[in-house]
This record gives C-alpha cells, structure tokens and sequence, in this order.
C-alpha cells in the first residue's frame, strides 16, 4: 500500500470510529469555557476554531463562553491601571469595568467570532448585556480571621456573580444554526455592568440550558491525585471527598466546584480539559480514552 493510500485508509477509518459518537451527541447542546493556552497559540485558536464548526456540521450545537484575563492585564499595564487581586479575583473599578468591557466584549469577542467564522462556522457574539442573557449581582466577598468576632467584607467592585441566563436568546440562535461566543460580562437590575469568572459563566448557561456536557478548558493535564497522576473520571461522591481531604485546593478549587455544581444542576457531565493539547474538544467527545478529568453521576461514556 503506498503512502498516499495507507494515510487515506488511517483518515476513513478514524472517520468510521467517530459515527458512534456522532450518532450519540446530535442534537445535544455542549457548553465550552474558552480560555488560557488555546487562546494564545495560533495553532491551538486555528484547532478550536476547526473543532467548534465540525461540532456544528455534524449536528452537534456548541455554545462557548471565553475568558480574557491576560488580555485585560496587559490593556490595564499599557493604560498604567494597577491590577489588584482579592482571592484570586480582579477589582474591578469603574475604569477597571470599562476595560474589561472593552476588551472582552470588544477585542477577545470579536476576535473568536472572526476565527470561527474564517474557518466556515457562523458565530455570533455576545455579552451578557445582550437581551439581559446574563442577569447578574454584586459578588460579596467576607474574609474572617479567629481574631475576628464577625466576617469582615471586602468590597471588589463590579464583580458580580450569576443570577440568571436568558435561555430565550440562546435557543433561538441555537435553532437558527448560529453558534453563540459568550463575553463572561453581566448586567444587574440598574443596568450596571458585572465582571464574572468565565468559568462560573459556563457552568450557569450549561445549567440554564441543561447541556449534555460542560467543557472547561485549561492549562493542566486535568484533576491530579496526591501523587501527581490524573484523575480521568469522577462521581459526584468522589469529587466531595477529594476536597475534603484536601487533594483538591487553591486555584483548582473555583474551577472544580463549578464543574460539580454544573452536574448537581442537571448537566449530563464535566470535564475538566487540557486546552494546550491540539484538538482537545474533539478528542474528548469522540474518543473513550479523552484528554482530561470527567465529572458524572454515571460512568464516562
């Protein structure tokens, strides 16, 4: 067999393994948070991209939520703005708001939209302001020391959290083959403008919208053990116990509860991804073996 054949013979039979997992996600709405190593590789964006239209050509409808944190860091750098964090959360001034606005509705938005769309996709992109789609509220962040007879509360500005997602929006665009790119931006009762942790995001529209999966996708191999070695699927249980024994903790911690309060609220699985492998969404959905950690009431499909 020459090459030329054999190189064809390996694409059909891929091909061929996937309809099984095709024929299982049809129809199916798969949330994806968007964010850290994927976003700043051109390989990587040009991958996503080409994974988001093939989700949607094959009937698969992909609804994804973006970060921008290092984008906003390096415009508020530039604009002499210091950043400052309170548990891992930026403060969010009036000036800092605008910013992140501009950046995340503007530039980071505009800028998947544009990449999906190059590659064959239609892509439409959103903020949360857009028909009230993220109805939010002002995060309270409480600090307590046991020197402390009370929790103290720090004010960090326009950091909101999740009260609600018009899901009105979402399925119609959904219906009308377009494929939604969320800006993790939210709008309160006044009209004022939120800031929100992506992640959170994901997890709120996966759950509004009872997706089949929640995606997030990072610069980690996954959810490691004590022992350095990742965990490739976890019950609901399992993922409680890891964080009360402390294997879970610091910065994985927002990220893993999400995931779990996401398939708590009715989603069918999360997974927790490595974004720096090229063709990480595709790998998990039509592959057993996958690319990252699964969190499920059920056993990884």
């Amino acid at each position: 067999m020459t090459l030329e054949r054999e190189a064809a013979a390996n694409t059909a039979k891929v091909l061929s393994e996937a309809l099984p997992y095709i024929r299982r996600y049809v129809g199916k709405t798969l949330v994806i948070k968007y964010g850290g190593n994927a976003m700043e590789s051109e390989e990587l964006k040009t991958g996503f991209a080409r994974d988001i239209v093939l989700m949607k050509a094959v009937g698969i409808n992909p609804v994804v939520v973006h970060g921008g944190g290092p984008q906003i860091g390096d415009l508020l750098k530039r604009l002499s703005i210091e950043s400052h964090f309170v548990d891992g959360m930026r403060v969010t001034d009036a000036a800092t708001m605008d910013v992140v606005e501009m950046v995340l509705g503007g530039q980071v938005n505009k800028d998947i939209v544009n990449l999906i769309n190059r590659h064959g996709g239609s892509a439409i992109g959103l903020t949360g302001k857009d028909a009230e789609l993220i109805r939010a509220k002002k995060l309270t962040v409480t600090r307590q020391t046991p020197d402390m007879t009370q929790p103290e509360i720090i004010d960090i500005g326009h950091v909101g959290e999740v009260v609600g997602i018009n899901t009105d929006l979402l399925n119609l665009l959904v219906k009308g083959d377009f494929i939604p790119v969320i800006a993790p931006i939210g709008v309160g009762e006044n009209g004022e403008s939120y800031n929100i942790n992506a992640d959170l995001v994901a997890g709120k529209v996966a759950e509004a919208l009872k997706a089949e999966k929640l995606m997030l996708l990072t610069n980690i191999a996954g959810l490691m053990d004590k022992e350095g070695k990742v965990l490739t699927g976890l019950s609901t249980a399992q993922v409680d116990a890891l964080i009360a024994d402390g294997t879970i903790y610091g910065g994985m911690l927002p990220k893993i509860r999400c995931a779990l309060e996401a398939v708590q609220g009715g989603v069918g699985s999360s997974l927790i991804i490595d974004g720096r492998v090229p063709n990480a969404i595709l790998l998990e959905i039509f592959t057993d073996t996958g690319v990252g950690t699964l969190i499920s009431n059920r056993k990884r499909p």
